[in-house]
């Protein structure tokens, strides 16, 4: 590794020789040490190079939220290469699609199905005992300007596209993490998004090299907002990352007035909350595209008093440049809306193997002493307020974030229109509650062969990533046309308004608990009725809608479920009836007047 650059490879290497048994990532009840951790990345780092691997390559990393995937991602840097975070939920042809678009000769994983025709390194078979590894790692040198990893987003023309960062770019994310949020090797920090999330980078490299712990919750507690907060106070952690919607949530809950937590770190979408007064933490909010480094923009969200707009995303970070330009790239007065352009040593390299999207969103920075120096276009339509921080206002395209995560609607339209029955499709992001953002998706089917709901959603699973799946589905005889012969979005229907098509009702409700539950669900889901047998998911739920679910039902019945519960249990039926069997032994106890209370 040349001496001449400090990398995060330096960093862990200088923790792990000062503090070799400190736990470094503790997952699953089970704790790896720095030494442990840097033993087994070098193990790794040395099959990879074996293999081929070093500056220029691109590993594939596919793993679950672990040590394992922590270990994968610091031994492909250790082999000089750039690490590709996948989500093994991910629907396999679009993971193929990935593998194949960033050349990817060498795969990291515990899966057994993915990789067919290039080399396959299953993790698990290379032993997890302590000091199971190398002493040393492999001699590479590492340059500031090799690709550290590469992070794959939704593309407008109906394919995904990934985003090169080097080594320089995170280190600068790295350096001002640090010193903003005062990271010190007693913290504990988590790790709660997904691996094949931008997030997941910022959760990592801020921590493993200041000498400080990475938690890991498991899945029923990071979709629980009651969970995350008793496991967050239970682990003592110290700063977190949460997603935009969990964090609205979790910071309304009741916290006990002494917490080790000091920061709340959000973003990913737009914040609509200002934290009560009596939150025992800071809640920072957090802006940045994949393509700068994760973090952009930051600033701390002060308590709720009096504030009519909703809450900024702060003002750029060190070693980045936040420009707000009008249609001809000229800089705009305070309180005008312009677009956010970004630049600074966060800015991405580009596009992996995309030279002309590269070119078009990448232009030379005309405000940066440096030669050559690049500015990032975002899309992203903002304010600078006087006091110089940003207010995001929209986007000047098709893109919108949902539940954290960036998505191009067109890439959801391409994929309906390959459904043979699917003749027009248009995919929006609605927000007819003020918070709750979802997609709909409206369908023109065949003359004579209505697509019902539930083949769509199946049909998309397969394609695309839950979270790019519409939460509802209207079916138009047309599209509304404005004059010049585009669909006039303004005018497409609520979903409420409109009936849809579904594979089986699933049948009336046939108790008064059902018809309760049936009743939360479609509020919910915003559809006007549910039958007793169809899922929740399938309808459009997803994890954090279940948990407003489950606070209803605990609210109206005085049970207490859990989301896994739901999970388990995901028709009205299911969950009705559950809910009666823990009732039967609350009702045995109470007097009649309260039990006809409980149930009116």
């Amino acid at each position: 590794m040349s001496s001449e650059v400090c990398t995060v490879l330096d960093l862990v290497t200088a923790c792990t020789a000062k503090t070799p048994d400190a736990p470094a990532v503790v997952a699953g009840g089970r704790r790896i040490t720095y030494q442990e951790l840097d033993a087994r990345a070098n193990g790794l780092a040395h099959q990879l190079r074996a293999l081929g691997a070093g500056p220029g390559a691109v590993v594939g990393l596919c793993l679950n939220r672990s040590s394992e995937m922590v270990v994968g991602a610091l031994g492909i840097l250790k082999a000089g290469a750039a690490y590709l975070p996948m989500d093994p939920d991910t629907p396999a042809e679009r993971l193929a699609f990935i593998l194949r678009d960033a050349g990817v000769q060498i795969l990291v994983t515990q899966e057994t199905e993915l990789g067919r025709g290039i080399d396959v390194v299953h993790l698990d078979a290379l032993g997890g005992s302590p000091g199971t590894g190398h002493r040393r790692p492999p001699a590479v040198a590492i340059t500031g300007d090799d690709i550290a990893y590469v992070i794959y987003t939704s593309g407008s023309t109906g394919q995904p596209k990934g985003v090169q960062i080097t080594h320089a770019s995170l280190m600068n994310l790295v350096r001002w993490h640090q010193r903003a949020f005062t990271v010190v090797a007693s913290d504990r920090a988590t790790q709660v998004a997904s691996p094949a999330f931008d997030a997941a980078v910022w959760e990592l490299w801020p921590y493993l090299t200041a000498g400080a712990s990475v938690y890991v919750p498991d899945e029923d507690t990071k979709l629980d907002p009651r969970l995350m907060r008793d496991w967050l106070v239970a682990q003592a952690i110290t700063i977190t990352f949460l997603p935009t919607p969990l964090a609205e949530t979790v910071m309304t809950l009741d916290w006990p007035a002494e917490v080790a937590l000091r920061m709340l770190l959000t973003g990913g979408d737009t914040l609509h909350r200002y934290p009560p007064a009596t939150l025992p933490f800071a809640l920072i909010n957090n802006y940045g595209p994949t393509e700068t480094a994760v973090v952009a923009t930051s600033g701390a969200v002060p308590p709720a008093s009096g504030w009519t707009s909703p809450p900024s995303i702060g003002r750029a970070i060190d070693g980045a440049r936040a420009y707000v330009l009008d249609e001809k790239q000229q800089p705009v007065l305070p309180g005008m809306m312009g677009e956010l352009y970004v630049g600074g040593r966060g800015v991405a390299r580009g596009y992996l193997n995309r030279p002309e999207l590269t070119a078009q969103r990448f232009l030379p920075d005309p405000f940066s002493e440096i030669v050559g120096a690049r500015m990032y276009r975002t899309g992203d339509l903002v304010r600078a307020r006087t006091d110089g921080e940003l207010e995001f206002v929209g986007r000047t395209d098709d893109q919108v974030k949902i539940r954290g995560y960036r998505i191009e609607l067109g890439e959801i339209e391409a994929t309906l229109a390959a459904h043979p029955q699917v003749q027009q499709a248009v995919v929006v992001a609605r927000e007819d509650i003020p918070g709750d953002k979802r997609l709909v998706a409206y369908i023109v089917s065949g003359p004579d062969t209505p697509v019902a709901v539930d083949t769509l959603r199946a049909f998309l699973l397969k394609h695309l990533p839950e979270y790019m799946v519409p939460a509802a589905f209207v079916s138009l005889p047309a599209l509304p046309i404005t004059t010049n012969g585009k669909v006039d979005r303004q005018a497409l229907p609520t979903p409420s308004a409109i009936p849809v098509e579904r594979d089986g009702a699933g049948g009336s409700a046939r108790t008064l608990i059902e018809e309760r539950v049936a009743e939360m669900v479609a509020t919910l889901l915003q559809v006007q009725a549910v039958g007793r047998e169809e899922n929740f998911f399938l309808l459009g739920g997803h994890s954090l809608l279940g948990a407003q679910l489950l606070v209803r039902v605990r609210d109206s019945f005085g049970v207490d479920l859990s989301l896994r519960t739901l999970f388990d249990l995901p028709s009205v039926a299911g969950l009705s009836s559950e809910i009666e069997q823990r009732l039967t032994a609350s009702l045995a106890a109470m007097s009649d007047e309260e039990a006809e209370r409980l149930l009116a």
